[in-house]
C-alpha cells in the first residue's frame, strides 16, 4: 500500500500568508507552476537586457565627459573611442553566444571558470559578479534619478531619498515573480528603445538636411586642464574604460538560461543577439548625435564657462540631446526623459535576476548559505533579492547617489568575470579539440564529428579574441580607475572570495561529519519523557497530553524548585486535580534550570541504562512585539542548553495566547474536539488525560 500524499495546494491553510504580504507580493505559487513562469524571448529581453540597453544612456555621457576634461579639442577622439567600444561589444556578444551553448545550466562565467580553471578562479568570478551586480543597481538607480532631476530640477535635494525609494519599489516588484516583473518592465524598456531610436533618426535626418539640433551647452566653453603628452593617452584610455560600461549586463543572459522557455539555448542566444544589436545602434547613434548637437557635459559643471553652476543643475546628455532634437518642454522630450529614467531605474532589474540566480548556484555548490537556494512564495529566490537590495541601498547612502563617483567603481567586476570566463572557454574548446583529434580519420570525416570539429575551432577563435580584448580592457580599466576609487572593488573581490572558500570548507567538513557509515547503531534501553512544569496551567496540560499521546515508556512531570513554598503549592494542586502523570520535584538552590534537569537525566540513566529522553517545554506564542519583552523566554534558553546533551531531544509545545489571533488568526485549545463536546475545558482535558493514562496502564 503506497503512502498517502497530501496535496497542499488544495488546502487553504497550506498557502496561509499574512494579509500585508499577500497584498504586496500576491498569492503564493505552487512548485508545479514553475514552468508557467518561464520567459518567452519578447519578455526575456526587458528582464535580462535592461542593464545593457540602459547603459547607452550614460556610457556616451561618461565617455564624452572624460574627454572634455582635456578641452573641446579632445572630443575629436570620441568617434574612435566609441568605435573601439562597439568592437569590444560585438566580440563579447559573440563570445557569450558560445558560452551559452556550451554551459546552459545557468552558472555563466562562474561555472565556466570553476569547471575549466579550478576552484579559486571560479570563486573570484562569482565574487566579481556579485560585486558588480550591487554596483549595477546603484549606478542604474543613480543615473535614473539624474535624468529625473534633469527634467524636474526642484527634486535635486531629494536625490538620495528618491534613489532608496526606487530600490525598494524594484525589490517589491521582483518579489512578485519573474513573469509579473517582466510584464511591469516590458513597456518602459520597449518605450525607451523606440523613443531613443526615433530621436536618433530625427536628429540625424535634421543634420543631413542642414538643420542640425543644437544642444543648450554648445555655447559654453570649457576650462581645460593642463595635460602632458603621456596624460593624453591616459585620458583617452580612461574615456574608453568609461565607455565600456555599455557592456555591462551582457553576462546576465548566460546566468539566466534556465529562465527561458524551450528551446532554452536558442532563445537565450537570440535574446543575446537582439540585446547586442540594439545596444550598438543606440550607443553609436547617441554618440554621433551628441557630437552633432555640440553637447558639452563636464565632470565639474563649474568648468563650463558661462554656466551658472551655483543655481542650475547640469542636464544629462540624454536630456540635452532630446531638448535639442524635439525642443525643451515638448511632449517628445518628456517621453524620452520619462522612458530613460524608467529604463535606468529598471536596469537594476537585470541585477535582481542575475544576483539571486548566481547566489542559488553558489549555494548549490556550497559556496554560499543554503538560504540563497530557497525559492519564496512567488517561485523566486527572494532571499538573494532582499540581500542585494539592502546592500545597494547602503552603497547609495554612502555615495549620496552620485553617478560620477559610483561610475568609478563600475565595470571592473564584470570585466574580471569576462576575462576569466573567456579563458575558461579557451580551455573548454582545446579539450574538445583534443578529444576529436583522438578519433580516427574516417570517424572525423563523418557529419557529426566534422560539425563538432568546426564548432570547436570556431569557438576557440571567437573566445580567444574575446579573451585578448576583455583582458586588455580590464588592464585599461584598472590603470585608469584604480586611484579614482576602484581600489575598493579590488579589495572587496578577494575578501568575498575568501569568505566563499571558508563557507565551502565549512559545508565540506559538516558533510564529512554527517556522512552515513556502518558504525552507526540503533536502539536504546529505554524511552523517557519529561514535561517541564513551572505552574499548573493549560499550556502544561497540553504538553502532558502530547507526551502521553506519544506513548513513551515512562512519562514524568518535573518541577525545578527554586522556592519551597512554590513547589509545595504545586504538589498540592497537582494532587487535587488528579494529574495522570507523577510529578518529580528537583531542588535547585542556585536557581538554575537546565543543570538540574540534566543531572536528573544522568541519574535516571545510571539506574535504567542508556535511556533516550524527550523534554517537553510549553512555550507562549504572542501577537505583539512588546509581549516578547514581558515573557522571559525561559523555554528557549533551557532548550538550547539541553540540546547539548547526547540522547536528549526537545519538543516545544506552543500555546497561542489570544493576542496571537492578530497574526495567525486562531488561538490555542488544550485538546482537539473540546468545542464540539460542550463540556468545560478543564474537565474535558483531565478526563482525556486520565483515559489516556488508563489505556497505557492496560
Amino acid at each position: 500500500m503506497s503512502p498517502a500524499v497530501t496535496d497542499a495546494s488544495r488546502d487553504p491553510g497550506a498557502a496561509d500568508a499574512p494579509f500585508a504580504k499577500r497584498i504586496l507580493l500576491g498569492e503564493p505559487l505552487s512548485s508545479e507552476q514553475a514552468d508557467e513562469h518561464l520567459l518567452p524571448k519578447r519578455m526575456a529581453l526587458p528582464i535580462f537586457a535592461s542593464d545593457a540597453l540602459s547603459s547607452v544612456a550614460y556610457a556616451p555621457q561618461e565617455l564624452l565627459m572624460i574627454l572634455l576634461t582635456g578641452g573641446i579639442a579632445f572630443l575629436a577622439f570620441s568617434p574612435w573611442v566609441a568605435t573601439a567600444v562597439v568592437v569590444v561589444l560585438v566580440v563579447v556578444v559573440l563570445s557569450y553566444r558560445q558560452l551559452v551553448k556550451a554551459y546552459p545550466s545557468g552558472g555563466g562565467d562562474y561555472e565556466v571558470a570553476r569547471t575549466n580553471l579550478g576552484e579559486v578562479p571560479g570563486v573570484v568570478v562569482a565574487s566579481a559578479l556579485l560585486v558588480d551586480y550591487v554596483l549595477t543597481v546603484a549606478v542604474s538607480v543613480a543615473s535614473g534619478i539624474d535624468n529625473i532631476i534633469s527634467a524636474f530640477p526642484v527634486l535635486a535635494s531629494w536625490r538620495v531619498g528618491l534613489a532608496v525609494a526606487c530600490v525598494v519599489l524594484i525589490i517589491v516588484v521582483n518579489l512578485r515573480g519573474v513573469r509579473e516583473a517582466s510584464r511591469a518592465f516590458a513597456v518602459p524598456t520597449y518605450l525607451f528603445v523606440g523613443s531613443v531610436a526615433v530621436m536618433i533618426a530625427v536628429g540625424l535626418v535634421r543634420w543631413m538636411l542642414g538643420h542640425p539640433p543644437i544642444a543648450s551647452s554648445a555655447q559654453f566653453a570649457v576650462q581645460a586642464e593642463d595635460i602632458t603628452q603621456a596624460a593624453v593617452i591616459l585620458l583617452v584610455l580612461r574615456a574608453f574604460s568609461s565607455g565600456c560600461s555599455a557592456l555591462t549586463g551582457v553576462e546576465a543572459v548566460s546566468n539566466g538560461v534556465q529562465a527561458f522557455r524551450g528551446p532554452k539555448v536558442r532563445n537565450a542566444q537570440l535574446t543575446l543577439t537582439m540585446m547586442g544589436g540594439i545596444a550598438i545602434v543606440l550607443f553609436s547613434g547617441l554618440t554621433v548625435l551628441a557630437l552633432v548637437s555640440g553637447v558639452h557635459y563636464a565632470e565639474n559643471p563649474c568648468h563650463l564657462v558661462g554656466f551658472d553652476c551655483a543655481h542650475l543643475v547640469q542636464p544629462s546628455l540624454m536630456a540635452q540631446v532630446a531638448a535639442a532634437t524635439f525642443g525643451a518642454g515638448s511632449i517628445p522630450f518628456f517621453i524620452v526623459q520619462a522612458a530613460t529614467a524608467c529604463v535606468l531605474l529598471l536596469a537594476a532589474n537585470t541585477a535582481f535576476n542575475g544576483f539571486p540566480l548566481l547566489g542559488a548556484v553558489l549555494a548549490r555548490d556550497g559556496y554560499a548559505p543554503k538560504a540563497l537556494s530557497t525559492r519564496g512564495d512567488r517561485l523566486v529566490y527572494s532571499n538573494g533579492m532582499i540581500i542585494l537590495g539592502l546592500i545597494a541601498i547602503g552603497v547609495l547612502l554612502l555615495y549620496q547617489a552620485s553617478l560620477t563617483n559610483l561610475i568609478q567603481l563600475y565595470i571592473i567586476g564584470v570585466f574580471v568575470s569576462f576575462s576569466l570566463g573567456q579563458l575558461g572557454m579557451i580551455r573548454h574548446w582545446r579539450r574538445a579539440l583534443r578529444g576529436l583529434r583522438g578519433l580516427s580519420g574516417a570517424t572525423r570525416r563523418q557529419p557529426g564529428p566534422r560539425a563538432e570539429l568546426i564548432e570547436a575551432r570556431t569557438g576557440l577563435a571567437v573566445n580567444s579574441l574575446g579573451a585578448v580584448m576583455t583582458i586588455l580592457v580590464l588592464l585599461i580599466v584598472t590603470i585608469t580607475k584604480f586611484t579614482h576609487g576602484a581600489w575598493l572593488v579590488f579589495l572587496a573581490i578577494p575578501v568575498l572570495s575568501l569568505l566563499m572558500i571558508g563557507v565551502h570548507r565549512y559545508y565540506r567538513d559538516v558533510e564529512t561529519e554527517l556522512r552515513m557509515d556502518d558504525t552507526v547503531h540503533f536502539g536504546s534501553a529505554g524511552d523517557l519523557a519529561l514535561v517541564l512544569v513551572n505552574r499548573l496551567q493549560k499550556p502544561v496540560v497540553k504538553a502532558v497530553d502530547y507526551a502521553l499521546a506519544a506513548r513513551h515508556d515512562r512519562t514524568l512531570a518535573i518541577h525545578i524548585a527554586v522556592s519551597k513554598e512554590q513547589s509545595d503549592a504545586l504538589q498540592d494542586e497537582w494532587t487535587r486535580h488528579g494529574m495522570p502523570v507523577p510529578l518529580v520535584i528537583v531542588e535547585s538552590p542556585y536557581r538554575a534550570y537546565a543543570g538540574p534537569v540534566a543531572a536528573f537525566i544522568a541519574h535516571h540513566r545510571e539506574e535504567h541504562g542508556p535511556t533516550v529522553a524527550t523534554v517537553y517545554l510549553p512555550q507562549y506564542i504572542v501577537g505583539h512585539w512588546w509581549e516578547v519583552l514581558l515573557h522571559n523566554r525561559r523555554a528557549r534558553r533551557i532548550a538550547q542548553q539541553l540540546m547539548l546533551i547526547h540522547g536528549v531531544s526537545i519538543t516545544l509545545v506552543p500555546w497561542l495566547l489570544d493576542s496571537s489571533e492578530l497574526i495567525y488568526g486562531r488561538r490555542s485549545r488544550p485538546m482537539a474536539g473540546e468545542d464540539r463536546s460542550g463540556r468545560p475545558r478543564d474537565a474535558l482535558s483531565l478526563a482525556h488525560l486520565r483515559a489516556e493514562r488508563s489505556s497505557l496502564e492496560r
